[in-house]
């Protein structure tokens, strides 16, 4: 049995990476792909995905931009150290044949998850905009959903954008807020986890001599290897995007376990924080099951083996 998914995303490398994966995963049915700006601007973001779908021959999928800028703020940034200016390390595909959906990124997600006769997933990559707004402006239609699978945050202070804060949810962190409190179902896959499921440049030799989708992948890991190693001075890079996925299609990769999570909005210095109570000091109902725990070496198997697939038609 399959899982019907949409994917909403800001696609940046390591998104590229999480589509391909499940495109090339028999146990996800993508029904659509929503984009948002975060790694790069939304015309970009929406641009790479379309090109991305291009590049795997999966055309008939529905892309649809949605918002180009946080909820509320106005001062978020992204690095275009991280990913390049427009999104995939300086990588150029091959244009689609064919423009954005007509509908809305909301629109799409409503048209989706209405009409499916299944409850959908919805994994979210990128800032969760695009989330929040569904939740506030159609919560019927979001409380039909399964549960949100969110890459994003920390549960032990942990931070890639400040010392507290991850990219996602620092650059909308009032829309993450929102949505934790929205009472929909949420795996959190923060970087307490990504940070555990770490590739190295060998890891990827599988791919070596493949075919137009494994020279994209190389391509974009080198760039992504290139920051890291840097930034941190490493040459193993986290999946963050994939990883979460991961989680969807076998979530025994994952050990996850229920706790209260809030988001700060208004600190200076704290600004973006999930505020993860695991020791249930609030005396809060958990909201959320946060990933804690990941089987690296069988996450590293399933993402090369599967993105290795690709070329071939097994994926």
């Amino acid at each position: 049995m399959t899982t019907p998914v949409i994917i909403d995303t800001d696609p940046g490398i390591d998104d590229a990476l999480a589509i391909m994966l499940a495109f090339a995963s028999p146990e996800l049915d993508v029904l659509g792909l929503t984009t948002v700006g975060g790694n790069t601007g939304l015309a970009h973001t929406t641009e790479n995905a379309l090109r991305l779908l291009h590049l795997i021959d999966r055309d008939d999928i529905p892309v649809a931009a949605g918002a180009d800028v946080p909820l509320v703020r106005r001062d978020s940034r992204p690095d275009p150290g991280v990913h390049g200016e427009e999104g995939l390390g300086g990588i150029r595909l091959e244009p689609a044949p064919r423009s954005v959906d007509s509908r809305s990124a909301v629109e799409l997600l409503v048209d989706l998850i209405e009409e499916s006769a299944d409850p959908v997933t919805l994994i979210a990559l990128g800032p969760l905009t695009n989330v929040a707004v569904l939740v506030a402006a159609f919560p019927r239609t979001a409380a039909k959903l399964d549960r949100i699978v969110l890459m994003g945050g920390g549960a032990r202070v942990l931070g890639n954008m400040t010392p507290t804060a991850e990219f996602n949810i620092w650059y909308d962190p009032d829309a993450a807020s929102r949505v934790f409190a929205a009472g929909i179902p949420i795996t959190m896959v923060g970087l307490d986890v990504t940070h555990q499921a770490l590739t190295s440049p060998g890891d990827w030799e599988p791919l070596r001599g493949g075919g137009r989708i494994a020279d994209v992948v190389l391509q974009t890991v080198d760039f992504y290897t290139d920051y890291h190693l840097q930034r941190y001075g490493t040459t193993s890079t986290a999946q963050h995007d994939s990883l979460a996925v991961a989680a969807v299609i076998d979530p025994r990769l994952v050990r996850t376990t229920p706790h209260f999570v809030d988001v700060e909005c208004a600190g200076e210095l704290t600004r973006g924080m999930t505020v993860v109570d695991l020791d249930s000091i609030l005396g809060a109902e958990p909201n959320a099951d946060v990933a804690l725990e990941v089987d690296a070496a069988a996450f590293n198997r399933l993402l090369v083996d599967r993105l290795a697939a690709l070329d071939d038609g097994r994926g």
